[in-house]
């Protein structure tokens, strides 16, 4: 499976959320999803553990962070390993959590064909709290190549930060995020909210 998961993604387009649940679910189960995306092959948990390390340098057993598409968990983990002790996880294929106010939100891998659609910044925004950090990162190609994203992610930024729900702090090209492709990063400072 390793080989064609570079392009596993144009195999999703068109499945719903809950199909796209029951194939992550499937995948962790039956097809070993962690050995998949093993560190070195993907790495985006470890860049947006190291992003939010550098966002919260004090006090980091107080920080809540919620990890959005948190899959098996390795952005938390990552998240522990630098001392963070609040975090929860939000994945459609385990069941919905607790929503409550974060200071620090993460979406590592959760934005691609048929994953978080663009309305889902909104309801991301909703549960941080006003001066609390989002953070997106995701493969830089799937802003030319995912209906969803192309020519509409950016402008959707755009418009929240016009309306002073969010402010754009830094958009950044990560190298080497996935399969040796460059990822994008986005951090967010959340406003007034929706």
């Amino acid at each position: 499976m390793a080989k064609n998961l570079v392009n596993y993604y144009s195999g999703l387009k068109g499945m719903s959320p809950e199909e796209i649940a029951d194939y992550y679910s499937r995948w962790a189960e039956n097809m070993k999803y962690d050995q998949d995306l093993n560190p070195g092959t993907y790495n985006g948990p470890t860049i947006m553990a190291d992003e939010v390390a550098d966002c919260f340098p004090e006090n980091r057993d107080k920080i809540k962070i919620i990890d959005i598409a948190c899959g098996s968990g390795r952005v938390g983990n990552e998240l522990a390993a630098y001392g963070f002790k609040n975090i929860d996880g939000l994945d459609p294929s385990d069941g919905m959590l607790k929503q409550c106010e974060h200071d620090c939100l993460v979406l590592s891998g959760g934005m691609g064909e048929s994953h978080v659609p663009c309305s889902g910044i909104l309801q991301m925004i909703r549960i941080v709290k006003p001066g609390g950090l989002v953070l997106i990162s995701m493969r830089k190609e799937f802003l030319e190549n995912v209906g969803e994203y192309a020519d509409k992610l950016e402008p959707f930024f755009a418009k929240l930060e016009r309306e002073n729900q969010l402010e754009m702090v830094e958009r950044r090209v990560v190298p080497n995020y996935s399969f040796n492709r460059d990822g994008v990063l986005f951090k967010i400072k959340v406003k007034n909210g929706v």
